[in-house]
């Protein structure tokens, strides 16, 4: 049975340098995030419709990847991290989201924390310490009501790999 993880935290905390690493290391498919090639093509900033467009593509490319797994799928973000934004950027959350993240059902996750410094970048917003903290509480509360086991990482790149591949055999018997 295919095992999901998913990497989940505020900007710039490594959670694509960790889903790589982690893909690599289990010899597992990763699933990048969508948002960053969706928001890459646009000329114009983006709206609240493109957040219907930007969960539809990661749930697209999640399903796509989970085709070649064997045992693991590392999920580089999901709907919670959509959602917030949304609601966030725009007072509020498309139902469809809302319901997917309901259906959809993951094993482990992997909550990247705020102790690395901020790395700029024009698609990143919110660089200032309380936002991230911010982000990082809004992170741990949504993912400690669904009821499904997470680890928060933190340390250097070496310990967060470390950790994380301990967390992830821990709670999947890999």
């Amino acid at each position: 049975m295919r095992k999901k993880v998913v990497v989940i935290g505020p900007e710039s905390t490594g959670k694509s340098t960790l889903s790589q690493a982690l893909a690599a290391h289990f010899s597992a498919p990763w699933v990048p995030e969508y948002a960053r090639t969706y928001i890459e093509k646009l000329d114009r900033p983006y709206d609240y419709d493109d957040m219907l467009v930007i969960a539809k593509g990661q749930l697209e490319w999640e399903d796509l990847h989970a085709q070649k797994a064997d045992q693991l799928l590392i999920c580089d973000t999901d709907l919670h991290v959509i959602k917030v934004w949304s609601e966030h950027r725009f007072g509020k959350v498309h139902d469809w989201i809302s319901e997917q993240i309901q259906l959809r059902k993951y094993d482990v996750y992997l909550l990247t924390d705020i102790d690395i410094p901020w790395q700029e970048d024009p698609q990143r917003e919110h660089p200032e310490p309380e936002m991230r903290q911010y982000f990082f509480e809004l992170y741990r509360n949504l993912i400690s009501q669904t009821g499904v086991p997470f680890e928060i990482i933190s340390g250097t790149e070496p310990e967060r790999i470390q950790k994380s591949v301990k967390t992830i055999r821990k709670h999947l018997k890999l």
